[in-house]
């Protein structure tokens, strides 16, 4: 019995996944990265983008033809869109919401699929938190020296494009004690690289105000768990700058091990497409926070989303997002061309930006971005950092690496180096990436308490 799952979208997608994993290899089930091989087909679905929508329901159509000769089982969980649901259920044998977790192995057995464990969720997983127990599964993660620990659920924020708080409900925040345990034992594992992760991790413990940590005591509680510890950093993803606040900066900047890099949303540079997306701050807010963010932390990486041919986005509007590439001067921007989410409310407004248009508006801001990721590139030439080593490039040729603010790099060296800290000198910069070379010093187990990219 084997089973294989395909997971779309964002890095909370990934984390839902390595979940999903354990449950079912906890049920004696074994993975394969082959679809033909497996008896239990699955996918961990995506609603922020029609491509990936698209391919879930190109996926099922493939599965299904192969029922004709083969006895499957097929499965989705994910973000869901409402209007999606109805016909998942009709393509797919079992469609299980993330709290459902619990139920899974029943829902399989249920279909007549005999494995070989008869029972998988701990007592401790059948607890009655608000998802149902999946925050006690312990995840299979798809790394041995990165992880991602969700820390949030859902979202409050209802921004005018985004379906999110229609496929994982309103913001649930898991308790700070089973976050610290899955921190501490990542760290007895040796784990190099710990991304914290929610919808708007920033407004963490804001649902339980009082009785839970802020967002920034969470930081600072989590940093504390790695002194006189083997070094690792530490990320967060995906704040809101709504809710961002002095004392989160402060704290990155008190601790080392917090990493000096931070993702901060823009979407939009103009203020009227920011109150029709329902973003709740202003282009002053942001950029206050811009500045705070060069002067509390001057080493930190900046990076951001933009979403261009909003609906109703004219010239002008779109001008004043590109001024504020210009001005904010990004390391990296995640720019993405907008599509109607069903059940968002810009969904019933006129998508009115011709494709080519939004396209044209793409490669203008990319052009921007590599100036300003290009420009500080070049400066780095020269200097001394640590990164991390976390794979080979595509070619196979070079070792890929990034640096502590997620500036990714390449170097030359042996593979016994995946996955450890090294120390490098930077000899070339692209616009987007790096090029280095071992110090000399640079195999030995390093600190990554240096100057950050």
């Amino acid at each position: 019995m084997k089973f294989h799952l395909i997971h779309l979208g964002c890095q909370m997608n990934q984390s839902d996944a390595e979940r999903i994993k354990a449950v079912l290899k906890g049920m004696g089930i074994a993975e394969t990265d082959n679809e033909e091989e497996a008896n239990i087909l699955g996918i961990v679905s995506c609603s922020v983008r029609q491509k990936s929508i698209d391919r879930v329901y190109s996926k099922i159509e493939e599965w299904n033809a192969r029922k004709d000769r083969s006895n499957l089982l097929t499965c989705v969980s994910g973000c869901i869109l409402p209007a999606d649901e109805p016909k998942f259920l009709k393509r797919f044998d079992l469609l299980f919401r993330i709290h459902e977790i619990a139920k899974l192995p029943d829902m399989i057995r249920q279909y007549g699929v005999v494995t070989p464990a008869s029972l998988y969720i701990t007592s401790q997983a059948q607890t009655n938190d608000p998802l149902g127990g999946f925050w006690k599964v312990e995840p299979d993660y798809s790394s041995p020296f990165e992880a991602y620990v969700p820390i949030q659920n859902g979202c409050d924020k209802f921004c005018t494009f985004c379906a999110v708080p229609y496929t994982r409900g309103r913001e649930v925040s898991r308790p700070s004690d089973d976050i610290l345990a899955e921190v501490e034992r990542l760290i007895q594992r040796g784990v190099k690289s710990i991304t914290l992760l929610g919808q708007n991790v920033n407004s963490y413990g804001l649902d339980k105000a009082g009785k839970e940590m802020t967002f920034a005591q969470l930081l600072r509680s989590v940093a504390e768990l790695g002194r006189g510890r083997p070094p690792f950093w530490v990320y967060f993803t995906s704040p809101h700058p709504r809710d961002m606040s002095t004392q989160v900066l402060q704290t990155i900047a008190e601790h080392p091990v917090l990493a000096k890099q931070i993702h901060l949303p823009l979407q939009s540079g103009d203020d009227k497409v920011l109150i029709r997306m329902n973003r709740n701050h202003s282009m002053e807010r942001y950029r206050e926070l811009v500045h705070q963010i060069r002067h509390i932390l001057p080493t930190a990486t900046l990076f951001t989303d933009i979403i261009v041919g909003f609906s109703g986005e004219t010239q002008e509007q779109f001008e004043n997002t590109q001024k504020a590439m210009e001005e904010f001067q990004y390391n990296m921007a995640y720019i993405a061309l907008y599509s109607p989410r069903p059940g968002a409310a810009s969904s019933r407004w006129p998508d009115d930006v011709p494709q080519s248009v939004k396209k044209a508006r793409l490669a203008q801001l990319t052009e921007v971005l590599r100036q300003s990721s290009g420009d500080y590139n070049r400066e780095q030439v020269g200097k001394i950092f640590t990164v991390l080593v976390d794979g080979k490039d595509r070619k196979g040729q070079y070792l890929s690496a990034r640096t502590e603010g997620k500036i990714p790099l390449r170097l030359l060296g042996p593979d016994e180096l995946i996955g450890q800290f090294v120390q490098v000198r930077i000899t070339k910069a692209a616009d987007l990436s790096l090029e280095a070379e071992l110090c000399e010093e640079g195999l030995r187990s390093v600190s990554p308490q240096l100057e950050a990219v």
